[in-house]
């Protein structure tokens, strides 16, 4: 089995210094909806004069690095066993080059480790076999400051009269996002998971944020509350960063998973400004990034 240790922190200082196009076009996009001399406005200039600067000196976007989260699909053969010791590596060798800052702290202990490796689960790792051929490696860099203004609802709740259907769902969606205010790095994108436990339900709330912005959910009902959500959060005047505006949210990505009779979870998880998720595949041994 070939080493990609060397690929996979490519991977990885490409993840933490360089937007995906479809999210740098979005901020730009953003700044003509602002008023001229706004803060908002002044904000976004910022963020994008940060995206250059971290693009061409290969320095990360952000000071918080954020929890490295990988989701590999791997054809029938491939040890998951070396692909996990390969990442682990690599992150190890990118934190030690600062292309990621050191996150990893021990909870009980309050020991930072100084290498992004903590236990099994620091950096997260999630394995899927495909029957394709190819290998896929995705990361996604997710901050704490967006992290810690997630919310999961049990609905029905009555603090916000919200009932178990999509109109309880958008009401407990659109409270995450007035109750994050500047706090989670505005302007930000939702990823919303309907259903599940509590459990299943937040890993698919990060998981449909791996998707392409602008793509819509294939159920019209999803796809209409989507932009539903995007439009009536911007109507907050919540705006970058806190300071006021009409950007407040770029996207929102739902999905829908079955539930018990019993439970009706809705969990919202916030992603800052700072949208960081790149693609790595490799195909007849030769590896490409997205």
């Amino acid at each position: 089995m070939r080493d990609l240790t060397n690929e996979i922190l490519e991977l990885i200082r490409r993840t933490s210094s360089s937007l995906p196009p479809d999210v740098e076009k979005r901020l730009r996009e953003s700044i003509e909806k602002e008023e001229p001399g706004s803060a908002a406005r002044g904000a976004l200039e910022t963020i994008l004069k940060n995206i250059d600067l971290s693009r061409a000196n290969s320095t990360p976007i952000c000071q918080d690095t954020g929890t490295p989260i990988f989701y590999v699909h791997y054809p029938l053969g491939w040890s998951t066993i070396k692909l996990k010791a390969q990442i682990r590596a690599a992150m190890a060798e990118a934190t030690k080059r600062s292309y990621m800052r050191p996150n990893a702290v021990d909870a009980i202990y309050d020991k930072n480790t100084g290498n992004n490796l903590g236990g099994d689960d620091f950096p997260y790792v999630h394995f899927e076999e495909t029957e394709s051929d190819d290998l896929t490696i995705e990361l996604m860099l997710k901050g704490g400051g967006c992290e810690n203004v997630g919310r999961q609802y049990s609905l029905p709740d009555n603090s916000v009269g919200a009932g178990r259907d999509l109109a309880g769902v958008r009401k407990v969606v659109l409270d995450a996002v007035q109750k994050a205010q500047g706090q989670g790095c505005a302007p930000g994108i939702l990823g919303v998971a309907i259903g599940g436990d509590r459990g299943s339900s937040y890993i698919k709330s990060k998981e449909v944020l791996f998707s392409e912005m602008g793509t819509r959910n294939e159920d019209p009902k999803l796809a209409e509350l989507e932009e539903r959500l995007t439009s009536e959060a911007n109507q907050m005047g919540i705006g970058p960063m806190g300071f006021g505006g009409k950007t407040t949210v770029l996207d929102t990505k739902i999905t829908g998973l079955s539930r018990l009779p019993a439970s009706y979870f809705v969990s919202v998880s916030y992603m800052c400004w700072a949208y960081r998720r790149r693609k790595m595949t490799v195909k007849g041994g030769e590896v490409t990034y997205d």
